[in-house]
């Protein structure tokens, strides 16, 4: 059992502005799964990339990835389709987002955050959709 003595030496030694627990502040709760996005800059101005890359967590509102582009910066507007397939029948969806946060990792490339703004609509060629309708 600890002693009254030993129990202040170790509260002594945390720093008074360290919280003990730190609350969430995303707005929803992220989960860990990888979904293939493409990301270009929104802003004409700016200089124009195509970033193919997989998302690291994504919430409701919100995705945060990791990229060797060094194009981003926090405020920047961006085209995201997802989830991304190359091809006709495509079914992913594009947004307009706002990067929120990047991160310098230690291998080279960046951590890149951003906010979902809205959905521009469905991306990919028309669907043929009669072929589901049964005929009598």
């Amino acid at each position: 059992m600890a002693t009254p003595e030993i129990m202040s030496k170790v509260s002594d030694s945390i720093p008074a502005n360290r919280t003990m627990i730190q609350t969430e502040r995303r707005a929803s709760r992220r989960c860990k799964i990888t979904q293939l996005m493409r990301i270009r800059p929104s802003d004409p101005e700016k200089d124009h990339f195509d970033d193919l890359r997989g998302t690291i967590s994504v919430s409701r509102t919100g995705v945060y990835f990791h990229s060797s582009e060094a194009g981003y910066e926090v405020g920047m507007r961006l085209f995201v389709t997802m989830p991304y397939v190359q091809g006709a029948l495509s079914t992913g969806r594009e947004y307009l987002a706002e990067v929120v946060r990047v991160d310098n990792l230690i291998n080279g490339m960046n951590g890149v955050g951003f906010k979902l703004l809205m959905e521009m609509g469905q991306q990919g060629s028309w669907n043929n959709h009669s072929s589901s309708i049964q005929r009598k």
